[in-house]
């Protein structure tokens, strides 16, 4: 696979988009559940096909798997079962260039399921993850030593809807104020109703993501959440705390919001073949663009490129783009950025 680098750019004004905060240089650790994933080839419908494919799915490996696309050292933290979905899901992230020797593997509990079911609304997944070998992970997951040595922590909304363990663990994790905290930490909303009690999500993503160093949220997640009329500016009066807040606006555009003001990026038009995966890959291509040293013009930029690296293929984890394509990608105008396709 190709491999992409953003190099440190030297900053030329006190402005959102050119003087971010960013987090310290060093190793990124994601921890979350990644699972066993069941598909049926793409356009064929779950009830109509014989075989099924396997791969593996987890939005925080997902992300660890795209920043060691991008060069960045990463390591996963989870836990699976003693079988051979657990087996495959450690090869397939290592495989990336993640270190996955700190994730767990439990002899009494099950690797988690999930099941795509494609249909003409889109893709509906199943879960089958109650009582996983990652539901039982808890809150002295932190201290791992490659936590210690991070200089951030990546986490998500879904490992809090897992059990009480685990969210005790992103609560411990986020209520450390953040000058006592040895290292930055970056929460993704992922908001799946599914996996919550009804009348509780909003409240809790709402107060952990408003901890987060840097947070991410899809504005329709905002609506479902907190109401239906928001607009990025209202999330952000929501979401005051961190020091980034993004706002993914599905395949119109993101904004990064910071102390200094916004700054918007329009998405890029891309032939869609399943966006299972694309927040985490935007996640991520935004993450390596702020470590790396990139403005914050840059940074969105790069994240709509990898999301795009998602939305073309039938799993989580697609190609990047050539080094030269992502180079000259983010330093075009942004009259030509804003017409460029993505084949």
């Amino acid at each position: 696979m190709p491999r992409t680098s953003v190099r440190r750019r030297e900053k030329t004004a006190a402005d959102p988009a050119t003087s971010p905060w960013r987090p310290p240089r060093g190793p990124v650790v994601c921890l979350g559940e990644t699972m066993a994933a069941l598909a049926p080839a793409p356009s064929h419908a779950l009830d109509d096909v014989d075989s099924l494919r396997l791969a593996v799915a987890g939005a925080e490996s997902n992300v660890a798997m795209y920043l060691a696309d991008h060069d960045l050292p990463v390591s996963w933290l989870s836990a699976v079962g003693d079988d051979a979905l657990g087996r495959r899901v450690r090869s397939a992230v290592a495989r990336a260039g993640v270190d996955v020797s700190g994730v767990r593997t439990d002899p009494a509990r099950p690797t988690g399921l999930l099941l795509k079911d494609p249909g003409a609304t889109g893709t509906r997944v199943h879960y089958y993850r109650a009582g996983s070998a990652a539901s039982a992970l808890g809150p002295g997951l932190l201290d791992d030593e490659r936590i210690r040595g991070a200089a951030l922590l990546h986490l998500t909304g879904v490992t809090p809807a897992l059990s009480p363990s685990c969210r005790a663990l992103v609560e411990r994790a986020l209520h450390t104020p953040p000058e006592r905290r040895g290292h930055a930490v970056s929460f993704d909303v992922n908001h799946r109703p599914a996996l919550w009690p009804p009348d509780t999500a909003a409240t809790v993503l709402r107060e952990l993501a408003d901890r987060a160093d840097i947070a991410f949220v899809g504005l329709d997640e905002a609506q479902d959440l907190w109401g239906a009329d928001l607009d990025a500016t209202d999330v952000r009066r929501l979401l005051s705390r961190p020091r980034v807040l993004v706002v993914k606006d599905g395949g119109r555009g993101a904004t990064a919001f910071t102390e200094h003001g916004a700054c918007t990026v329009p998405a890029l038009a891309t032939e869609v073949v399943e966006p299972v995966g694309a927040g985490d890959a935007f996640a991520a291509g935004f993450l390596a663009g702020l470590c790396g040293g990139t403005d914050l013009t840059r940074a969105l930029r790069l994240g709509h490129l990898t999301a795009a690296s998602a939305l073309k293929v039938v799993g989580d984890h697609g190609p990047l783009p050539d080094e030269g394509t992502v180079a000259a990608m983010l330093a075009l105008a942004e009259q030509d950025w804003c017409q460029a396709p993505m084949s």
